[in-house]
């Protein structure tokens, strides 16, 4: 994973990497803590990690990456067999959707299909599925439980992320509105799992995209001005999303030097009407 980011470092690629832990080599505990922290996330790949070790495993395996990439704040994603059954039938078992829930319990970012939707004859029913199993269980389990690790870099930005997501549910905003060049601060506020939306304001349309995969964040690519996560909160009042009497309440994490990467240093709630 290091040498793989030198490489892209050297050719100017703001490439994430994504590691996808398969091997018996990779579980081992001090040897997978290396690689989330190295990696930019991981993907459990159940399917292939029950045949290179064993199947029993797989499900503690699974919580322990979820558990590490929560802890490190880390991109999560769950893959295989998640909804196989549904290749064939229209319905899913109750096992399977046991499955996805247990996922969306233990905070992973991402659930993913494959031959489900690639080769299904239900594709369409199988994402419906999935999509409300994980939204009925976020919606009645915690998701915010688990404490990330507190590094001695980023010390401002973790300290900030926190005091959004604590600041949120204090004052009962609609949302988190985190400006950010890099894409860093959304997903740090992410890792936290807060149980209210994030809306991450950023001038590259490159970071929206990553950030597509990031728990409960939505991507604005605006420029990078002054005021910019404020006038996408107008936007979204205006349309009438997030708001059912007429007002938003919202927390903006931001920077005073706008342009600079690393610059999160301001939080503030504002009063949008």
């Amino acid at each position: 994973v290091n040498n793989l980011r030198q490489i892209l470092v050297s050719q100017g690629s703001t490439a994430q990497i994504i590691a996808k832990i398969e091997t018996k080599a990779a579980i081992e505990p001090e040897t997978l803590k290396e690689i989330v922290k190295a990696a930019d996330g991981v993907m459990v790949a159940r399917g292939d990690m029950a045949v290179e070790t064993s199947a029993e495993i797989v499900p503690i395996v699974e919580r322990e990456i979820i558990r590490l990439c929560r802890k490190y704040g880390k991109l999560s994603i769950v893959a295989t067999q998640m909804m196989a059954s549904m290749v064939d039938s229209p319905e899913p078992t109750r096992a399977e959707v046991s499955d996805v829930a247990t996922a969306a319990i233990l905070g992973t970012d991402v659930v993913m299909l494959s031959d489900e939707t690639a080769n299904g004859n239900y594709p369409v029913e199988t994402v419906k599925m999935m999509a409300n199993t994980v939204r009925y269980t976020q919606s009645r389990w915690p998701m915010n439980d688990m404490p990330i690790e507190e590094g001695k870099t980023n010390r401002r930005r973790n300290a900030i992320a926190h005091a959004a997501v604590e600041v949120a549910e204090r004052v009962d905003a609609d949302f988190i509105i985190a400006e950010t060049k890099s894409g860093a601060t959304a997903a740090r506020i992410a890792a936290l799992r807060p149980e209210l939306p994030i809306i991450a304001v950023t001038p590259s349309p490159r970071v929206a995209q990553q950030l597509a995969l990031s728990y409960a964040t939505r991507s604005y690519v605006r420029d990078d001005e002054e005021h910019a996560g404020v006038n996408v909160a107008k936007e979204l009042l205006t349309m009438g999303k997030y708001s059912s009497n007429g007002r938003l309440v919202v927390v903006v994490v931001s920077g005073r030097q706008p342009g600079a990467t690393g610059g999160t240093d301001t939080l503030c709630v504002r009063v949008i009407e």
